[in-house]
């Protein structure tokens, strides 16, 4: 039997006669970056060495699936193989019994019909978001319609082509069929609004919505719940739980390894590094007889490296190092007390004066025609639209239903939105548009001065950029400009790209670099690690998870006077989540010590040995005059630095935005967490 590309393993299954899918092979041909496959090369590695599945067409005993693995697991090639793409060897290992039979429809022959693939990544393809963006940043935010700007109501019944064929998969479907569809996803509201102008969360739902009106024999969901806000999720896992109890259609999730686990899953795949299987079996008696497979609140696979070795950002590990002993929970992941903040090395109060305020908005209220979506209200002291103000040295957290006006009220004062001309909004002391006596602002001024990481911008970010070239482009006035860099600065961009090489070069080796082994013995300190990897990983070969801590790099390399984070750590695992905090707050100056316990991970923030840092003006944290906005659904993606919140209402309800102070990191505080979220 010949090798190819690369190959699978795993557990074989039972199967009925006649199961929607087997697979069986030695491996299936694989380059990364390409969507098809390659000549078969004899010594070229294998996806999943072995692979065995099969999903039976009928059963007495249901099986819903869920593949878990980190960022760059394989899930979504996972899920890639299982619609039928990549190359097998052999051909006839990968089959489809069930779609040939006469109980099938004939319009599931194609195995491309029976089994829908629905990703949320940041690029176009799978169903993602960008395909239903226009063709530069503020383009959502306009009134003018584009040809191409087709309203969500056009999006589901498949009417998204310029020059349609006569036939179409998709426009046929029914009216029965898609009130339902409408109704199950809450899209009733949005049917004559144009795609492009959805939030993040709606869009999700009508891409679901539109695959689930195709009709599909199996429906694989990569991440599904990924920015939606909690009461979307619990709305969402509820209707795909009725959906696998029916079996129609068949679900398989691809999750990460901090997602909650719904309690309808009953089989696992369990992914670990260099594409392979670690467990694929039943849900039961897994987590506690296995929780290193299992296990999904803290788990994070990586390489074992001795107690006296040191990577990036990771300091001593368990079995002899010098922080064996975890210390009491008296401090945040970050490192920042659990008690009241007036022992905080980071406080979020300071004597406030006009000169300090950063942005003011007086009465915002954003019409688009007749609606209203930011500022439908009268906030407590009687006053029409948003009163809002961030002052230096305040960190925010803005939460929200999707659709609440969250990332219009960022745009807003990013000065993304063409409203910001008209609105009462004055950023760093100064208007838009020029007033009397006063000169108005230019949209580079406020952007040298502002960092910015969101969904938008991993979507529109040129992708034929270096890694390199995307943190430089944090001092740039444009995607494209050319950044003005010193010395210091070249300095800053390499001593990240250092600190943050495991979650960005895919190809790093961490069983190769041993950086340090200072702590036990007196050795010579090797040389920085190259970083020319760097120049060479282009933006839109990276893993999605690598795209979105580069982002997260470009957006705080430059000390910005306003840091914005909108969903920010979305997509990340919770390790490299925990490491892009810490970054934030402490800079190079605090790493991660690790203890490991029964495949479960206890990690917390140590002071960085000075020994282990190179020569150069270590980066430092989060600056006591800099502000911070953060928006998100999840509360391990909110940083600990956060001590303001603002709650914006549910569109169309009228009510104000609720407003509070945090006294600790939130991760602390649960009950505030639910009582924002009104549960």
């Amino acid at each position: 039997m010949p090798s190819t590309g690369r190959n699978s393993s795993a557990g074989a299954f039972d199967a009925l006669e006649n199961p929607t899918m087997t697979m069986a092979w030695k491996g299936v041909g694989y380059a990364a970056g390409w969507r098809y496959p390659f000549a078969a090369e004899e010594n070229a590695p294998a996806i999943f060495p072995s692979l065995s599945f099969k999903l039976p067409s009928q059963t007495a005993e249901q099986q819903n699936w869920a593949v878990i693995g980190t960022s760059n697991a394989g899930k979504t090639t996972f899920l890639e193989i299982l619609r039928g793409q990549h190359l097998c060897i052999p051909p006839t290992a990968r089959s489809y019994p069930f779609l040939s039979t006469a109980e099938a429809d004939a319009r599931y022959r194609n195995p491309a019909r029976a089994i829908r693939y629905v990703g949320f990544g940041g690029e176009a393809g799978g169903g993602g978001r960008s395909a239903m963006r226009g063709a530069y940043l503020s383009a959502r935010y306009e009134s003018r319609r584009e040809e191409t700007d087709y309203s969500v109501l056009d999006y589901l019944k498949g009417n998204t082509d310029l020059n349609p064929l006569e036939e179409k998969d998709g426009k046929d479907v029914g009216g029965q069929d898609l009130c339902k569809v409408i109704e199950d996803l809450n899209l009733k509201a949005l049917m004559d609004m144009p795609m492009s102008n959805l939030s993040n969360g709606q869009t999700r739902r009508a891409i679901i919505a539109r695959a689930l009106l195709s009709k599909p024999m199996i429906l694989l969901l990569d991440e599904p719940f990924m920015g939606l806000d909690p009461p979307t999720v619990h709305h969402l896992s509820g209707l795909l739980s009725r959906m696998a109890e029916a079996n129609a259609p068949r679900l398989v999730l691809a999750l990460r390894p901090q997602d909650p686990l719904p309690q309808w899953i009953t089989h696992v795949i369990r992914l670990g590094e260099s594409l392979r299987i670690l467990f694929q079996g039943r849900r039961e008696g897994t987590i506690s007889s296995n929780p290193k497979i299992c296990k999904m609140e803290s788990y994070n696979p990586r390489p074992n490296i001795n107690a006296y070795s040191y990577q990036p950002g990771l300091s001593m590990l368990a079995n002899g190092g010098p922080h064996q002993k975890p210390p009491e929970l008296t401090l945040s992941r970050e490192g920042l007390p659990l008690t009241d903040e007036s022992s905080s090395p980071h406080p979020s109060k300071c004597s406030i004066t006009e000169s300090d305020i950063l942005v003011s908005m007086r009465g915002v209220r954003v019409n688009y025609g007749e609606k209203t979506v930011l500022g439908n209200w009268q906030q407590e002291d009687g006053k029409d639209g948003l009163w809002w103000d961030v002052h230096k040295g305040q960190r925010w957290g803005i939460f929200g239903l999707n659709g609440s006006g969250k990332t219009t009220l960022l745009s807003l004062l990013c000065s993304d939105h063409p409203q910001a001309y008209s609105q009462p909004i004055e950023v760093f002391g100064q208007k838009r548009l020029p007033q009397p006596g006063r000169p108005g602002i230019s949209i580079f001024d406020i952007q040298a001065r502002i960092g910015q990481s969101s969904p938008e911008i991993h979507a529109f970010f040129p992708k034929k950029l270096s890694i390199r070239q995307t943190l430089e482009n944090g001092w740039a006035d444009t995607f494209l400009g050319k950044p003005r860099l010193t010395h210091e600065k070249d300095e800053t961009v390499d001593a990240c790209l250092r600190w943050f090489e495991p979650e960005l070069n895919p190809d790093f080796d961490s069983g190769a670099t041993v950086l340090r082994k200072q702590y036990a013995r007196s050795v010579h300190i090797p040389e920085p690690r190259s970083i020319n990897w760097a120049d060479s990983l282009r933006f839109g070969d990276a893993p999605f998870s690598a795209k979105r801590v580069a982002l997260f790099l470009r957006a705080i390399i430059k000390k910005p006077d306003l840091l914005v984070l909108d969903e920010a750590f979305s997509g990340m695992d919770d390790y490299v989540r925990d490491k892009c905090m810490l970054y934030l707050t402490w800079g190079e100056s605090q790493s991660f010590a690790i203890i490991n316990s029964g495949g479960v991970e206890r990690r917390w923030a140590v002071p960085t040995p000075k020994q282990c840092l190179y020569d150069h003006k270590a980066v430092t944290g989060f600056g006591k005059e800099q502000a911070l906005i953060c928006v998100s659904h999840v509360k391990e993606e909110v940083p600990g630095l956060v001590r303001h919140w603002m709650r914006l209402p549910e569109p169309g309800t009228g009510e104000p935005p609720r407003l509070g102070i945090l006294r600790v990191p939130l991760e602390a505080n649960e009950g505030l967490w639910r009582d924002i979220w009104g549960s």
